[in-house]
């Protein structure tokens, strides 16, 4: 689904899309957020941040939010005028919250996983996680647009 939301200015793009919560899933909510951004006309930079915060959300959606039979959703909401992006990752299990490796006492620094938050973290102006209801969970990150 993709719409304008009205307001002043130049309006509000949402694009939202369910996949399938497999690793092609994960793989098709990149290409497609690329695709969509690039339709838009986003600058360069932005769009290659944002590719890069999808392809880790939709990963962890699929390794640690599928439930068998449930789809994730990929939701990007595109503020032109404000020069923000938001993208938003939902599951189906709420009962299991992203930390960043870095906050995680239990992390293993030589782990060869469990840094894909933290590249969240450094691409992304703001993140944070949300109840997806009735039992799931959205991680939304917010990006923006530096003009670079």
């Amino acid at each position: 689904m993709n719409h304008a939301t009205p307001g002043v200015g130049a309006p509000v793009h949402t694009y939202t899309q369910l996949l399938s919560s497999t690793r092609r899933g994960a793989r098709l909510a990149r290409l497609l957020a690329v695709t969509e951004l690039r339709s838009r006309g986003v600058s360069r930079d932005l769009t290659e941040r944002a590719e890069l915060v999808v392809a880790e959300l939709a990963a962890n959606a699929v390794l640690h939010g599928r439930v068998p039979g449930r789809c994730f959703r990929l939701t990007l909401v595109l503020d032109p005028a404000a020069g923000r992006l938001r993208v938003e990752v939902s599951d189906a299990r709420g009962d299991l919250r992203p930390l960043p490796c870095l906050t995680d006492p239990a992390c293993d620094p030589l782990a060869t996983t469990g840094r894909g938050l933290t590249l969240v973290t450094a691409l992304a102006d703001h993140w944070d996680c949300v109840p997806y209801p009735p039992s799931g969970k959205t991680v939304r990150a917010e990006l923006l647009d530096t003009g670079a």
